[in-house]
């Protein structure tokens, strides 16, 4: 079992940046996939970015390759997510989540956290 906790979400005008954090229970965090995704109102939850276990690579939706910066710390069962140049558009619920095999699909994540707002105003 693993529990995963988000924090870092808010206000923020557009332009700027948040550092989102997702703390995970358990000894086993290094054996799963880590991603973020994200659910706007009215709108399915659709993936944002990925790290594998190791922390080697990274994987990115188009809107927010270039601007987002997943990363972990294996060390503090940690995933990050920094997220800089936000667009009102970024605003949505942003969810953490583990998955044992891929954690860029919805259908295969093993665990959820509870989310955390993001909103940007223009």
């Amino acid at each position: 079992q693993v529990q995963l906790v988000e924090s870092g979400g808010g206000l923020v005008q557009a332009g700027g940046s948040l550092r989102l954090s997702c703390a995970a229970s358990g000894r086993t965090f290094s054996s799963y996939n880590m991603g973020w995704f994200r659910q706007a109102p009215g709108k399915e939850r659709e993936f944002v970015a990925t790290v594998l276990r190791s922390g080697s690579s990274t994987y990115y939706a188009d809107s927010v390759k270039g601007r987002f910066t997943i990363s972990r710390d294996n060390a503090k069962n940690t995933v990050y997510l920094q997220m800089n140049s936000l667009k009102p558009e970024d605003t949505a619920v942003y969810y953490c989540a583990a998955s044992i095999t891929t954690a860029q699909a919805v259908r295969l994540i093993d665990y959820w956290g509870q989310g955390t707002q993001v909103t940007v105003s223009s």
